[in-house]
């Protein structure tokens, strides 16, 4: 496995577990847009183009449910 490979694997994985574990926490949900933001460069960086695009899209939707979550919850919960 090349490193590039590891980095894709890394960014998906990473993803697939701050998605499974963002009803805990609100920042799950901000590691999920960061994991996304991974594999967005992993689709550019191995010249996949459209899946960098809909990753970076990802990212900023995450991104914002990040930002409606915390100004909604309590601070102390």
């Amino acid at each position: 496995m090349d490193l590039l490979t590891a980095f894709g694997l890394f960014a998906v994985t990473a993803m697939l577990v701050c998605y499974a574990f963002e009803d805990r926490s609100p920042w799950f949900i901000l590691a999920f847009a960061a994991a996304c933001g991974l594999g967005s460069a992993y689709g550019f960086l191995q010249g996949a183009w459209p899946f960098g695009v809909i990753e970076a899209v990802w990212a900023l939707v995450a991104f914002w449910r990040f930002r409606a979550r915390v100004s909604v919850s309590p601070v102390n919960s």
